[in-house]
């Protein structure tokens, strides 16, 4: 996966490459690994968000088919890969706090969304979550002809460094130049919302599927929270008839535990009029409100779900967010009917 400069100061960006054959695949094709790493920064004020770009080389398309993490969870929050059509900086590395207001401002960075344009979330990683490999015949891919023209990776950092620490937390991408079939992408169930002090509460989101002709193979998912969090499930939910839904899961997790992308046990598909559905139950014993928030202090209800379709392009829409506690819950949405009430928020 070639880097390949462009005007402005990513000219100097320095990017390690490792070239490799680091597996060779049941299908037979080489694979590959490229370092996607911070350069060496030096994080001063808490719950920064940090991201650097590489560009892809437009010329060839490559397939990404695993992700090695090169992070601790006592530095690191959370990791996130996002492929742009356009980087949110052409700085070697800002301050990307999507949820931060502009006025936030690190001395040292300037502050930018991780994409100017063509966001795209392929892959997260938090609480030192281990390599990720995908299926056999699956992968991102980005370059050549896809809207996938820069890789930017952002990280959560959770603590201020001491004057001599510097930081190169990333990625390790393995990836192939073997044409794939298989497309993965990443869809994303969110939440806004609050939850009340010495509360239990169900942080809940659901999302039909509008896009017609596409069925979606999901074959793992991640759940995220911060310290609230007690249970994360996510189902397919599948109209039988007017009055009956069939709610199927596609996982459910402890966020404590730590937040890989863990495999979807039953062979499920999402097609046009389906609805994905997710819940968080978290339980708060602080004496304030907790609103979703991008500090450790607040809190977060995210359910990702990474998935394959073949012979077309991934889904446009990647992702959904609902209103949340005390706004939105299922009980209150027309179109949910035989609600896993209690099967969702126990393990």
């Amino acid at each position: 996966m070639q880097s390949v400069a462009h005007s402005g100061s990513l000219v100097s960006l320095v990017v390690v490459m490792v070239f490799a054959t680091i597996w060779s695949s049941a299908e037979s094709y080489r694979v590959d690994k490229y370092s996607l790493l911070m350069p060496n920064v030096r994080p001063k004020k808490m719950d920064l968000y940090l991201c650097t770009p590489i560009r892809i080389d437009p010329s060839k398309s490559y397939f990404i088919v695993g992700f090695e993490p090169k992070a601790h969870g006592h530095t690191s929050h959370h990791m996130i890969l996002y492929g742009c059509s356009e980087p949110g900086s052409e700085d070697p590395v800002w301050n990307c706090g999507e949820m931060q207001m502009a006025s936030s401002k690190h001395k040292s960075y300037m502050h930018s969304n991780p994409c100017k344009s063509g966001s795209n979330i392929m892959y997260a990683w938090a609480r030192d979550a281990p390599i990720l490999k995908l299926p056999n015949g699956v992968g991102f891919k980005v370059g050549g002809d896809s809207q996938i023209n820069y890789l930017v990776l952002q990280v959560h950092y959770h603590r201020m460094f001491k004057d001599d620490e510097t930081d190169n937390s990333g990625i390790y991408l393995h990836y192939t130049e073997q044409q794939l079939d298989k497309q993965a992408g990443v869809y994303l169930l969110a939440t806004n919302g609050r939850i009340p002090p010495n509360a239990i509460e169900h942080m809940e989101t659901s999302c039909p599927l509008y896009e017609i002709g596409k069925v979606i193979h999901p074959f793992a998912y991640r759940v995220h929270t911060h310290e609230l969090g007690k249970v994360v499930a996510g189902y397919r939910v599948k109209n039988i008839n007017k009055d009956v839904q069939k709610w199927d899961l596609l996982g459910k997790r402890d966020p404590m535990t730590p937040q890989m992308f863990y495999p979807i046990e039953n062979n499920i598909t999402v097609e046009s009029g389906d609805i994905l559905a997710a819940r968080c139950t978290m339980e708060s014993r602080r004496n304030t409100v907790t609103r979703i928030g991008a500090t450790s202090d607040d809190e977060m209800c995210n359910f990702y779900i990474m998935y394959w379709v073949e012979g077309t392009e991934p889904l446009e829409q990647q992702i959904c967010v609902s209103e949340g506690s005390p706004r939105y819950y299922w009980d209150n949405d027309p179109y949910l009917t035989n609600i896993p009430d209690e099967e969702a928020s126990i393990l």
